[in-house]
């Protein structure tokens, strides 16, 4: 994976890791699910990661045959 993709991937994964911190405080705190809208946000920056290693993994694929 080069420098920059890394970098990128690394960034996704602190923003989220931040994120899920926040709502299990949430849930912790006031003992509610959070924002139907902030999930939906998280998830959508975890399909955008796996974009991100997916495009990776198959040009490892077809560099493999």
């Amino acid at each position: 994976m080069s420098a920059t993709k890394r970098e990128e991937v690394s960034s996704h994964l602190r923003y989220i890791r931040l994120e899920l911190r926040e709502m299990h405080q949430t849930l912790i705190k006031d003992d509610l699910l959070p924002d139907i809208n902030e999930a939906k946000e998280l998830h959508a920056q975890l399909d955008a990661l796996l974009d991100l290693l997916s495009d990776k993994r198959a040009t490892k694929v077809k560099s493999h045959f």
